[in-house]
């Protein structure tokens, strides 16, 4: 069975008030998805955004967040701006010192506002959709045989990126990170299949769930 990457899922206590913060720090629109809501993709490649209810609260810093893109001082600081403006805050993972920005949107699920930089200049608003990953390398190559998209930058034994064939949209990247998965994760990655399936869930090698959606 073949499949290809289409969403990013995102647990929420409110998933429409939710979708709302997202849609506009990210310059699109609100869609229907009972029981939640969605953000869709741009057609320059970027994945939807599925927001879908939970009754858990938050308790653990996500493993898996969105990397958001700027192209200059002026736009990150914007970008920042706009975050804020709309409910986010400012987090500290103890990241000290660094040209990025860490925030958190309004149910805590933490995010990056990158500073300019080239691996990022032509993927719009979403950089990247980064995981934490035991070993990168391995967990890369699971994901690049789920999705399809191969390894297009590795940064040491620290990172490896996944980019889709077309060369269009966000990265997928693996960054080292030695925390023990102890939750269910409550942002996750949603891949359809190409032949005709059920909805099901499944894990990857290091157990982060993700979903396998009928055709589209």
């Amino acid at each position: 069975m073949s499949t290809r990457l289409v969403n990013l899922v995102i647990g929420a206590a409110r998933p429409e008030v939710l979708a709302d913060f997202w849609a506009a720090l990210l310059g699109r629109r609100v869609a229907v998805a009972a029981p939640g809501a969605r953000v869709p993709g741009t057609d320059i490649g970027d994945l939807d955004l599925l927001f879908v209810p939970v009754a858990e609260p938050k308790e653990v810093k996500n493993r898996i967040h969105l990397d958001l893109a700027s192209t200059t001082p002026a736009h990150q600081a914007e970008l920042v701006a706009r975050a804020l403006e709309l409910g986010g805050r400012r987090v500290d993972l103890g990241q000290g010192a660094v040209p990025w920005v860490v925030l958190a949107d309004p149910e805590g699920n933490e995010f990056c506002v990158l500073e300019p930089r080239a691996r990022y200049s032509d993927t719009g608003a979403v950089a990247a959709i980064l995981v934490d990953a035991h070993d990168p390398e391995s967990l890369a190559a699971f994901w690049a045989s789920v999705t399809g998209w191969p390894v297009r930058a590795r940064d040491g034994d620290v990172l490896v990126g996944l980019r889709a064939p077309s060369g269009r949209g966000p990265w997928l990247e693996f960054l080292r990170n030695d925390d023990v998965k102890r939750h269910r994760n409550r942002v996750y990655l949603g891949v359809a299949a190409d032949p005709a399936s059920s909805w099901g869930e499944l894990v990857d090698p290091e157990g982060n769930e993700f979903c396998v959606l009928p055709p589209r």
